[in-house]
């Protein structure tokens, strides 16, 4: 087992305890999470240890909220301008955290944790990155993320169909999302046991 598959199956796995203890719903989410960017990482021709570092990124993309105050993280309805601000803290937290950890390749993880939320056209957070400069694990991520948070229930909305959160994802090309990766996942979803009903 190469050192990058250790700290994937064994290493990251006391934050995932962790993340479990906080939020199951967020643990559950990254789990789905990592399992739809292997899919999309394989169609977009990544394979090695760039593989294995979306998956790791994927397994870790939310665990900065474990720091987020429960009267944000836990809140059943649209979050005010100040609350949202902490929710998107959950970024450069889960780049901290991930970096603190002691294996080599924690910090190039950890760089894509923080930039899950940039978007393409550069309005995303926390750093306002555009285009490529946006790992690409990042990039798929994003996307990834967006489609599981749509069709699952959440405290302030109920899970959308498979049809409505495409034609979300579509609205967003090429400015929150990569148009290239979207043309990617829209392929591998069709046939997906993630797709949603």
């Amino acid at each position: 087992m190469s050192p990058l598959e250790v700290f994937l199956t064994k290493d990251s796995g006391c934050l995932d305890v962790a993340l479990g203890a906080r939020d199951s719903y967020t643990a559950a989410h990254c789990t789905r999470v990592e399992a739809m960017c292997l899919m999309l990482g394989q169609e977009c021709s990544l394979e090695g240890d760039e593989l294995i570092l979306l998956r790791i990124a994927a397994k870790l993309h939310d665990i900065g909220k474990i720091g987020i105050p429960d009267r944000v993280l836990l809140k059943p309805s649209r979050f005010e301008p100040d609350e949202w601000e902490v929710m998107k803290s959950h970024a450069v937290l889960g780049q901290e955290i991930c970096a603190a950890m002691p294996h080599e390749a924690a910090p190039e993880a950890a760089f894509i944790i923080r930039h899950h939320h940039e978007g393409f056209d550069g309005k995303g957070y926390p750093d306002g990155l555009s285009g490529e400069d946006i790992p690409i694990a990042a990039r798929i991520i994003t996307i990834i993320d967006c489609y599981d948070a749509m069709t699952t229930t959440r405290p302030y909305h109920a899970p959308r169909t498979h049809e409505a959160v495409m034609a979300i994802l579509d609205g967003e090309k090429g400015s929150k999302l990569d148009p290239y990766i979207l043309g990617r996942f829209e392929q591998v979803i069709a046939h997906s046991e993630f797709r949603a009903a």
